[in-house]
């Protein structure tokens, strides 16, 4: 498997496509009834393939005027696991349809929370690769 070749598919318009951004609102809608009611966007962001595995990130931004509080995301990996609307599994399918044989996703799991700063918190992505 060439890494070089995996990473050049996750692009900044890939990565929009795999997660469009109008999905955060469509999660808080789900949650809330009201997108406005979000704390927070979600964008999804690559890191890497080492050959075993690809390391993705969802990425929690603040909303202007609202506070991203740890007690807000903390259970987020859990959610995020099973919410219709995120739809983790789905994401893994699309990237292992993206891999066109490359490789393929065998199995994957968020980790937990992490605060980069204030304004933007972590969900690591890991995705085990098969040969």
């Amino acid at each position: 498997m060439d890494t070089k070749t995996i990473d050049a598919l996750f692009t900044p318009e890939t990565l929009q496509q795999l997660f469009p951004s109008e999905r955060s609102n469509d999660f808080f809608d789900a949650l809330f009834g009201d997108a406005s009611e979000g704390a927070y966007d979600i964008e999804l962001a690559y890191n890497g393939c080492d050959g075993k595995s690809l390391s993705l990130e969802l990425r929690l931004r603040e909303r202007p005027g609202c506070c991203l509080a740890c007690n807000l995301t903390q259970g987020l990996p859990q959610v995020f696991t099973r919410h219709p609307v995120i739809n983790v599994a789905g994401l893994v399918e699309a990237i292992n349809t993206m891999l066109a044989g490359q490789a393929s996703c065998r199995e994957w799991s968020l980790g937990r929370t992490e605060q980069r700063r204030k304004e933007m918190h972590i969900i690591p992505l890991i995705i085990q690769l098969d040969k």
